[in-house]
């Protein structure tokens, strides 16, 4: 059930509905029902998978609550081995097992290795770490572990966020679930703004984009150096205005509820470093990894090398979780690279580069990385990056697109500079009202009128 999709607006007024009429104690139960509905429409076997993960990491939770209990240690490793052997299972089998299958008939061995017939369960990257993420956080003694299981259950499924994040921390759902809060007509009121804003993004501005891209991405060997560039631009905003655009609509939807989830992008495109973008890009994945990998590896203590080497393991790491497939390893670890290569080497930096320099260089290296982590292997991004290095002119069939594509992206660098400038997040709501609702009724036409209407899915359902 997507989003953008009139069978999901129908379930939304339709629950909405429903936790407006029943008591504040039953909220937590409509909430975990509606939730458990959402994710078995897309497959109740995959459902049901989900249900046994969450049932396994809430008794470990319990058992782990205890510093007293003997072989603490051996029931965090079961969890962590529980969930990541089913993300692997379900992601890499197939990758890896075909890997191995090549490598063999280099060898001149043939050797048949079986092949999992099943699908990525949607949102399992998303859940999996939320849910390994609190039995860590139990295990350390920073979270206390409920007792109540249609609590933590609320925690793993909550179906706004359920499917592409941000990826939750227990310590700010939990409190909030089990206060069931009523929601405030503030929240209401950004939450709607909030939702149609990445409704924009989405159907507006990330659908239209896809077009575009492609044309490039999806006939290797047909388009001109110019057009590399202008859809390798083009697909950074898009991947963008989509996952940006989903996370708003997450977070709108919730407030709905009265629970405010985390935020999950800062202005990435506004960063001047490397460093500084991942401060600002998928901030609930690299915080994850940071407090519990980075860190816990040794993170910047250990001397030079050691930090280069946990630095790198993490960003591969993190290009891995993204998919199946090298052009996301390769991703991930040329961001390591340049995250190193910004810590090694003090000129590359903010203070001597300049503000306008810096800002400049990283989008350029964010939209290079961005063109191999599209590419559908590595041998088309090392024709694209070479295509690409030629910079003629555009042609005149590809003014048109070079139009669409600016048009498209205006609002989005126009509307995210005012927020940056004035330091306010949520500018429309602050609005003198009737300017508030201009923009909002504005907002909806061009949703109705300009979205794309094939209802395409958020490209991070895949990962």
């Amino acid at each position: 059930m997507l989003f953008n999709s009139l069978e999901f607006l129908i379930f939304l007024a339709l629950v909405y509905g429903l936790f407006l009429a029943v008591p504040r104690r039953l909220r937590k139960w409509l909430l975990l029902a509606v939730s458990w509905f959402f994710y078995g429409y897309w497959s109740l076997r995959f459902l049901g998978l989900m249900v046994a993960t969450t049932a396994v990491d809430w008794w470990i939770g319990l058992a782990l609550d205890d510093p007293r209990r003997p072989r603490r240690r051996g029931l965090l490793v079961l969890s962590v081995l529980l969930n990541l052997g089913l993300l692997g299972t379900f992601k890499y089998f197939n990758f890896f097992t075909g890997e191995l299958h090549a490598f063999l008939t280099l060898l001149g061995v043939h050797l048949p290795l079986p092949v999992l017939e099943s699908v990525l369960p949607v949102g399992m990257s998303f859940y999996v770490f939320q849910s390994m993420g609190y039995t860590i956080d139990v295990y350390r003694g920073t979270l206390k572990a409920t007792r109540d299981f249609s609590l933590f259950a609320l925690f793993v499924s909550f179906f706004p966020q359920l499917v592409a994040g941000p990826i939750e921390r227990a310590g700010n759902l939990l409190g909030q679930f089990a206060a069931a809060p009523d929601p405030t007509s503030g929240q209401r009121s950004r939450g709607v703004q909030l939702i149609l804003w990445g409704y924009f993004k989405k159907v507006v501005v990330a659908d239209n984009l896809a077009l575009v891209v492609q044309q490039v991405f999806d006939s290797p060997g047909t388009a001109g150096s110019f057009l590399v560039l202008l859809a390798t631009y083009a697909f950074t905003l898009q991947i963008y205005c989509d996952f940006s655009g989903y996370t708003d609509i997450a977070r709108g939807l919730a407030r709905l509820f009265g629970i405010e989830l985390m935020e999950n992008f800062r202005f990435p495109f506004f960063a001047t470093s490397p460093r500084d973008f991942w401060h600002r890009w998928h901030i609930s994945l690299s915080t994850w990894l940071r407090d519990y990998l980075y860190l816990p590896l040794g993170g910047s203590r250990l001397g030079v090398a050691r930090t280069g080497f946990n630095l790198m393991l993490t960003m591969l790491l993190c290009g891995l979780w993204h998919g199946a497939n090298w052009t996301f390893v390769v991703w991930g670890g040329y961001h390591g690279l340049g995250l190193l290569a910004h810590r090694l080497f003090p000129p590359l930096r903010l203070g001597v580069l300049g503000k306008p320099v810096a800002w400049l260089g990283t989008f350029l290296f964010v939209c290079l990385g961005f063109l191999v982590f599209r590419a559908h292997s590595l041998e088309q991004a090392v024709g694209l990056l070479a295509g690409a290095a030629a910079f003629p002119s555009p042609g005149p069939g590809e003014l048109g697109a070079l139009s669409k594509v600016v048009l498209l992206t205006l609002p989005v660098w126009g509307i995210e500079a005012l927020q940056r400038l004035t330091g306010d997040r949520e500018l429309l709501p602050r609005l003198w009202p009737p300017f508030q609702a201009l923009a909002t009724a504005g907002l909806l036409v061009a949703i109705l009128i300009l979205g794309e209407p094939d209802g395409r899915p958020f490209i991070y359902f895949q990962f």
